[in-house]
Order: C-alpha cells, then sequence, then structure tokens
C-alpha cells in the first residue's frame, strides 16, 4: 500500500527540488575555487619573502643516527655498541641542526651522558640476560625527547605561555615514566605552540620552530620541535600527544611516522596541564618516529599498564577490508593538493593490489569536521583563559586586545583566536554536534568492523610560517578523528614537487592499533618512509 509519506513528489515540485540542489552545487564549486586561487595568492605573496631564505639540515655523516629505535636498543643490549656512544652521538646532531631550527628549548645533555654511562657499566656487569632486558627494559639506553608540555622531572614545563616562564615539573608524567622506566634516556624538552592549542610551534618564549626540509616552512604544532627534531636525526623517537591531530599535523609536515592510540590507550597525567589519568579524552599521548618498525613498541611501552589489547597480533594483509575517502567535504578548508591526492591514491592502489578490494566511502558529517571538533572540545577537562594567566585568574578576548594597544601584549595571535573564537563567536549546537557525531561513529564502525581500515588525506605539505593563519579550517581533516576517539597513523608516502613531505593518515576500529600499524609498516615497505630532510 502506497501512504501518503511513500507517494513521489510531483514532476514540478521534484524539479525545484533539483534546480535548488544545482545552484548549492554550482555556489559551493565557485567558493572552492576562489578559496584555492586564494591561497596560491598567499603562497605568492609569502614565497616572495621566503624563498630567498630557504635552508636545510646539513647531511648526516654518522650512519648510526638513521637505525631505528628497536635496531638501537638492540646493539646496546648485546653490547655491539656503547649507550654512552649512541647518546653522544645524537647529541652532537642536535647541536649541529638546532641553530637552524630551533626544535629543542632545553637541553640535558650532561645527564643524559652520565645516565649513558651508568647503563653501560650495568650492562658490563652482565646481570640480566638479553631476553630478560628486551622484556624489561626495551629501549634501554636510548636517547629521545618530550615536547615542553609534557612533565619530565627538573625539566622546564612553561607551556610556552608567560606566565608560567620558568616553571619546572617536579615528577614525571606517567608515560614519561613508562619510558624512562623501559630504560630510555631524555637529553631535551621541545618547542610546542603556546598551550599547544595552534597548528604551528611558536610561542613568546621560546621562538619559532623550523622545518628541517625548508626552513621557511612550519613543523606544524602542537609537537611540532619533536618532530623537526626526530626527522633531522637529532633522536630515534619522541614523545608526543595529540588532542586534534598534534602529533600527525607534524610528523606529517616533517615527513615522519606520528601515531595517535584508541581511546583510553595511554594515560594523560603530567600531559599538558592535566593533572589526573582521564580515559575517556579526545587526547592521547604517542610516539613519532623514523621507521615504522618502532610504532608496535613505542606505543606498548607509552601505554605501559594501561594497553587494552596486545599489538603484536599478526596481521593478514590480504584479509583486510580498504576504504577510502578523497577529501572531507569541507568547502572551507583549504583544495588538498595534486601531491596529497596522489599520495591518497598509490597508497589505495598499492593496498587494493594485495586485497583485491578498496571501496570509496563518504563519513557522514566529515564536512562538518572542524566544527564537530570545535564542540567537543569544550568538553575537554580545561579552562583556556585561566591556563593563560597560569590560574591566577581568567583573562578575555577583551584584556588581551586592550594589552596589545597598550604596547604590552602576552599572549600570541594564536592564542588571541581561540579567546575571541570562545568569546565572540557562536558556538555549535550540543544537540546538533552528538547527534551528528553518533551518525558518523555508528557508520565508521560498522564500515570497518574487525578488520577493516580508512585511508585518509593527511593533507597538504608544510606552508610558509604564519600562512596557515588563512586557513585554519582545513585542521578538521586531523581533529575529526579525535573526535571519533579512534586509532590513526600518519605514514610518510615521499616528497612533493617541493621537496617538502607528503603523507597519508591509516585509521581502524577503536582498539584495532595493530591494523594501523600493520598497514604504515606495508606501505613503508612499499614507498619507502621516511626521507632524509637533507
Amino acid at each position: 500500500m502506497c501512504t501518503s509519506r511513500d507517494k513521489p513528489k510531483p514532476k514540478g515540485e521534484k524539479m525545484e527540488s533539483n534546480f535548488k540542489t544545482l545552484i548549492i552545487d554550482v555556489i559551493k564549486f565557485i567558493f572552492i575555487q576562489i578559496h584555492a586561487l586564494f591561497d596560491c595568492v598567499v603562497d605568492f605573496a609569502f614565497g616572495l619573502y621566503y624563498d630567498s631564505k630557504a635552508k636545510k639540515v646539513p647531511p648526516v655523516k654518522n650512519k648510526l643516527l638513521l637505525e631505528s629505535t628497536v635496531s638501537l636498543a638492540k646493539k646496546i643490549r648485546e653490547r655491539q655498541i656503547s649507550s654512552e656512544e649512541v647518546v653522544a652521538a645524537f647529541i652532537d646532531r642536535c647541536k649541529e641542526v638546532n641553530g637552524l631550527l630551533n626544535a629543542i628549548v632545553e637541553e640535558d645533555y650532561e645527564n643524559a651522558l652520565q645516565q649513558a654511562r651508568e647503563v653501560d657499566k650495568q650492562l658490563k656487569k652482565n646481570e640480566h640476560s638479553k631476553e630478560e632486558l628486551e622484556k624489561d627494559k626495551p629501549l634501554l639506553g636510548v636517547p629521545f625527547t618530550t615536547k615542553e608540555s609534557n612533565e619530565a622531572k627538573g625539566l622546564l614545563h612553561s607551556m610556552g605561555t608567560l606566565s608560567r616562564r620558568g616553571h619546572r615539573s617536579e615528577e614525571d608524567a606517567t608515560v614519561i615514566k613508562f619510558v624512562k622506566d623501559a630504560g630510555a634516556i631524555i637529553i631535551g624538552k621541545t618547542n610546542i605552540p603556546e598551550l599547544n592549542q595552534w597548528i604551528e610551534s611558536r610561542n613568546k618564549i621560546y621562538g619559532q620552530t623550523n622545518n628541517p626540509y625548508n626552513t621557511t616552512r612550519a613543523v606544524g604544532g602542537s609537537s611540532g620541535g619533536d618532530a623537526a627534531i626526530v626527522s633531522a636525526c637529532g633522536v630515534p623517537f619522541a614523545v608526543g600527544s595529540d588532542i586534534g591531530g598534534s602529533i600527525r599535523i607534524p610528523a606529517a609536515c616533517n615527513g615522519v611516522f606520528g601515531y595517535k592510540p584508541s581511546e583510553g590507550m595511554t594515560s594523560l597525567k603530567g600531559i599538558g596541564l592535566r593533572k589526573q589519568v582521564y580515559l575517556e579524552s579526545m587526547a592521547e599521548s604517542g610516539p613519532i618516529c623514523k621507521k615504522a618498525e618502532d610504532l608496535e613498541l613505542l606505543t606498548r611501552v607509552f601505554a605501559g599498564t594501561f594497553l587494552k589489547t596486545p599489538l603484536d597480533t599478526r596481521v593478514d594483509l590480504k584479509n583486510l577490508k580498504i576504504f577510502y575517502q578523497e577529501s572531507s567535504g569541507d568547502i572551507r578548508a583549504s583544495k588538498l593538493s595534486s601531491a596529497a591526492l596522489n599520495a591518497l591514491q598509490k597508497s589505495v592502489k598499492h593496498l587494493e593490489q594485495l586485497t583485491r578490494s578498496a571501496t570509496k566511502i563518504k563519513l557522514p558529517g566529515s564536512e562538518y569536521s572542524y566544527r564537530l571538533w570545535r564542540y567537543w572540545m569544550t568538553q575537554e577537562d580545561a579552562d583556556f583563559a585561566a591556563d593563560l594567566t597560569n590560574n591566577k585568574g581568567r583573562t578575555s578576548a577583551g584584556a588581551e586586545i586592550l594589552k596589545i594597544i597598550k604596547g604590552n601584549g602576552e599572549v600570541t595571535l594564536a592564542a588571541l583566536l581561540k579567546l575571541i573564537d570562545a568569546d565572540f563567536l557562536p558556538q555549535e549546537n550540543p544537540e546538533w554536534a552528538k547527534n551528528i557525531t553518533k551518525k558518523m561513529k555508528d557508520y565508521f564502525l560498522e564500515k570497518l568492523g574487525d578488520d577493516g581500515v580508512l585511508i585518509y588525506p593527511t593533507f597538504n605539505s608544510a606552508r610558509y610560517h604564519n600562512a596557515p593563519f588563512f586557513s585554519p579550517f582545513s585542521f578538521g581533516y586531523w581533529g575529526i578523528f579525535n573526535v571519533l576517539k579512534v586509532p590513526v597513523c600518519q605514514v610518510p608516502m615521499g616528497l612533493d614537487e617541493n621537496g617538502l613531505p607528503v603523507g597519508v593518515q591509516v585509521v581502524a576500529a577503536p582498539n584495532k592499533d595493530n591494523l594501523c600499524i600493520a598497514v604504515a609498516k606495508e606501505l613503508e615497505n612499499a614507498y619507502g618512509g621516511w626521507v632524509p630532510p637533507s
């Protein structure tokens, strides 16, 4: 029986509906082209200023610096090489490149060398077998860095904001403790944006961090200093954190691997200004590294007692279901470059050859990626306006603008824009955001299930310093997977025509982290992964 609800629309009404759809599509197309032209004009103008200033880090002389974390740890355990030699080599490299990069903002070199000597003394005693050391101290003697916002006992923790200048941590973040307990040695802290809230790493205490492939380009944020120094071979790995792409954006800009684990996989105590574990946050701590073989070990160490599911479960790639999406659909985001699309297409084509299938999909609501992330950030336990004062009150956009007018501004432009967004702009409708998020996550889980991965654009290569201010909505390409709270890995896929890294994101269902890692390894095998900046 045909009810009134089932009756087809009259011909005239249907034509009117089709015409409206056509008009909307034409308007969208025009907007996208104007936006693309605007981006070209911005890049051209910035290029006129910056291109003659471009530099890159010098070539690596010590081949030890090119090795993976896994390889270095094994050689140290087996006494093929001393921890002191490894740590000294990486410190020398940091000294060589940091003048160009400004990635490391606090050095702890002497303490690191002393710890390395102690490791070597313990190894000479032969009190533990190699097998015991691999199990209990899998990172023994290997150097690392972490972003300045992650607490490390005795080291600076200003969060890049003037109100906290000189503040030092009294204890390690839980994740940093796990890494140290695994035997790794911290050699320094790295640069961030103010309070971690921007996609570039710049603040009024430490200044700006430069890209190792081209110093006129941004390194991403908020783990920008970490990704830059890893890519430049200053450390084999770094401890990052990611609430909206803060690992994956810098990893993409600097051509390395960056991994955000599943929700609740890592403790957030001591990450940023958090004093609790927070297992239901959009944020996670995760590794930044040059080699895919490091992802499994580092994620397992970072998770520690919070590890939910085995990461070493064998994955038969031939049985995977491959899905891909070519853009978010957000017309406010910048248009994807041909290099970014080519990276996506290459990865999909390779995986399709392995699995015999690859399905193009569109996550319902992905066109609202930025707006959804913006809403869910308001549900995190944080008060940006109070944090800017080191919790000695609350500032506001108006107060900070007045300070700037008087000539004594204290916050970065990125921080000011965040205050303006919160104080003056309409906020997202909670009911709407929750409904769209649920629909998207239900669709995502139904499609991927236990044996599917989604290949998604990481977005374009690193832009000139400050250019991201002209395209803030592109951030949705990363933030949407924090909203969904799923595991996601940025995988380097070579360089574009300007010699800058491009990549793709590999996404899986919650607690299917092993699928992300397995696909990351496969794509590295196929396309080479990290390319040295020099």
